[in-house]
């Protein structure tokens, strides 16, 4: 039996989600696996977004933040 992905999911916490130690840490399994897109965190991911779900997250969460 294969251990848990430490590894992948520390890659993805902090690489794609950016989480901060903290954030990442305090997550709940079920939240984790939540991140990674399927039951249990087994790589299994949803469909991607919409374009007005894409135009929407990047709304929200934009690559530059304004200053000013």
């Amino acid at each position: 039996m294969r251990g848990f992905p430490w590894s992948e999911a520390m890659a993805f916490g902090f690489g794609v989600m950016r989480l901060s130690s903290r954030e990442f840490w305090g997550l709940t399994p079920r939240e984790l696996a939540a991140a990674f897109g399927g039951a249990g965190g087994h790589g299994r991911r949803g469909s991607p977004p919409t374009r007005d779900g894409l135009t929407e997250m990047m709304r929200r969460f934009p690559d530059e933040v304004e200053h000013g």
